[in-house]
């Protein structure tokens, strides 16, 4: 019997001379690996269909714990203007692969779903990607377990007389506790601050100034290579993109 499931591609791999696996981040079962019989032949309806980050509909017949079939795929977004642009292409890999560390080990998290859906989305609409994955970037790091720390001093817990956001040390430094770390403005805390609570599928501009997004992506940046332990290429990659 074939299930109706909504999601979006995250990896493809082949299989054979003319099929793929396809990993699938689902709304109602997480990662489900789907087996794509003859997706790779140039004649194959489901070629098109079973490309990274293709978002829709899957007709499958589902296997719980073990490789899914896939029969076809009804479209949601096709992300052409995503898919046109080596950048933004770079945007939707990288946060398609850090979603995919995030989540590959659990049943299924619909928040990180929505989260990582509505990122793809607002990028599709033209917002900043940058601003965008960055956001995303901090909402999930609570679930990679190195959560920042907005409202202290990380060293001694003090509220007041804050100097400046240490990537190295992980959170706030007050004046006491400064040993000479990069000064990031403390306008900048509110921000990011904002970056955790904001709901990404209600934004509908952003009015944030060129060095505030840079000097925002620069800490973040940092931190994730700090605190997080991943090493993803796509990541390498975007930030030769960047420097373009």
């Amino acid at each position: 019997m074939i299930e109706k499931v909504e999601g979006i591609i995250i990896k493809e791999t082949p299989y054979g001379e003319t099929s793929k696996i396809i990993n699938v981040l689902t709304k109602e079962y997480g990662i489900i690996g789907i087996m794509c019989k003859g997706a790779m032949g140039m004649k194959s309806k489901l070629r098109s269909m079973t490309m990274k980050l293709t978002y829709g509909i899957f007709n499958i017949y589902y296997k719980k714990d073990k490789l899914s079939l896939l029969n076809s795929v009804d479209i949601i977004n096709p992300f052409k203007k995503i898919k046109e642009d080596i950048v933004l292409i770079s945007y939707a890999s990288y946060i398609c692969d850090l979603v995919y560390q995030v989540i590959k080990n659990d049943r299924i998290n619909e928040k990180i779903y929505n989260d990582f859906i509505n990122s793809l989305l607002k990028i599709e609409e033209g917002l900043n990607p940058t601003v965008i994955t960055n956001i995303l970037e901090v909402k999930l790091l609570d679930y990679l377990g190195v959560g920042l720390n907005l409202t202290s001093c990380i060293s001694c817990g003090n509220k007041k007389d804050i100097v400046t956001l240490s990537s190295e040390k992980g959170g706030l430094i007050c004046k006491n506790c400064y040993r000479g770390e990069r000064i990031v403005p403390i306008s900048l805390v509110k921000t990011i601050n904002m970056y955790y609570l904001v709901d990404i599928k209600s934004i509908s501009k952003l009015s944030l100034k060129d060095d505030v997004i840079k000097e925002i992506n620069y800490f973040i940046n940092s931190f994730y290579e700090d605190y997080t332990g991943l090493y993803l290429k796509s990541k390498e990659f975007l930030k030769t993109i960047e420097k373009l």
